[in-house]
């Protein structure tokens, strides 16, 4: 056989995530010889795993670098820690760069829209492993991906309105399609978190597994109500978060449990182990038939919304990236009622505008 030819675009040295090459593993729990998973971890625990410019250029290679592979069966799509998988992007370097510079942010959404791109793309199976919080950007690249096993600590959903933006990252294209146009417009616009169970009932992800472990044993979240009861106003209620002293019971729970992935883990290999015993090339046809669903929006808005996204960081997007960067912690919100008060007046959006209604701005009353 002649000597085989690398497709990669670049030879890359990873810095801003991790990029891992694990045994695929058989029905039987061994690893197969000479097949592997490409495990591309985001490692920004301290942000929250958000990414940054130079994590979403990493991305982008680390996605061609594994489709091109031809030992990987599958890729997984994950992060460090236990806390989240992706908050979105980096909210410090979108206040402190991008804010004001629309010029600026559209390249970087040229960068954001090729990173989806890049996971739609992929000539493997992609499966994001949820670790937790999967919000805003994190849901658009988690939603891209072919399969989504998350831990039932894990919460999905957007943070466009509330901070200046809007999920036009692919949240607009994609969650209708997971969920309904009514079911999505309350998550996008209202911007209130599914815990998981919500998630998985409404047909956001494909599994969902215990991970905290009391006296050695695994349970479910306690926080969360996992069985189908009747409100008071007759409806279903099903992995709703618990309220008052039953939340406070729960996070008691909480505190003294450990953290263990490992039936996270053994769900995500016994998918790929499924995966394993399948012709490649149907299942990648079959795969890539289905993502036209995603595509065909997605490649319909992308460059539209890219550019509406680099005009608003000189006004929405400015305040809101600002005021969660640099508020108090109590308060990272800006007065919106203040601000409708303002534009209703005719208002310009200009510095005394923003200085209005931006909690960091605002005189500390003892």
């Amino acid at each position: 056989m002649s000597e085989l030819k690398n497709h990669n675009l670049v030879e890359t040295t990873f810095k801003e995530i991790l990029f891992e090459k694990r045994p695929c593993i058989n029905r039987d729990g061994n690893p197969v010889e000479g097949l592997y998973n490409a495990w591309i971890i985001l490692n920004n625990p301290k942000q929250f795993n958000s990414y940054t410019t130079s994590a979403v250029k990493e991305i982008i290679l680390a996605f061609g670098e594994a489709s091109n592979d031809r030992s990987i069966v599958a890729v997984v799509f994950t992060a460090v820690g236990d806390k989240a998988f992706c908050t979105g992007g980096n909210t410090k370097e979108y206040a402190e760069y991008y804010s004001g510079n629309p010029q600026e942010y559209s390249q970087y959404m040229r960068l954001f829209n090729d990173m989806v791109s890049a996971i739609l793309k992929c000539e493997k199976p992609v499966i994001c492993r949820v670790n937790g919080m999967r919000v805003g950007g994190g849901q658009e690249i988690g939603m891209a991906c072919d399969f989504s096993i998350a831990s039932d600590m894990a919460r999905f959903g957007q943070a466009g309105p509330k901070h200046g933006s809007a999920p036009i990252g692919g949240a607009t294209d994609f969650l209708p399609l997971f969920v309904g146009v009514e079911r999505a417009m309350m998550s996008l616009t209202l911007c209130e978190p599914w815990t998981a169970h919500q998630a998985y009932y409404f047909g956001v992800i494909t599994d969902i597994t215990p991970v905290l472990k009391v006296d050695g044993k695994f349970i479910s979240n306690p926080m969360v109500v996992i069985e189908k009861i009747t409100d008071e106003y007759g409806h279903i209620v099903f992995g709703n978060q618990k309220t008052g002293d039953e939340l406070k019971n729960a996070k008691e729970i909480i505190a003294t449990a450990e953290t263990d992935f490992t039936m996270l883990d053994k769900a995500v290999n016994n998918l790929i182990a499924k995966i394993l015993h399948t012709f490649p090339n149907c299942m990648t046809k079959t795969i890539s038939e289905v993502r036209k669903f995603k595509l065909e929006h997605w490649d319909k808005n992308k460059e539209g919304s890219r550019e509406w996204l680099a005009l608003n960081m000189m006004t929405e997007a400015k305040a809101g990236f600002r005021a969660f960067n640099d508020g108090p912690k109590e308060n990272r919100e800006v007065d919106f009622i203040k601000l409708r008060q303002l534009l209703a007046e005719g208002h310009e959006w200009n510095d005394e505008l923003h200085k209005t209604i931006s909690p960091q701005y605002q005189k500390v009353t003892v």
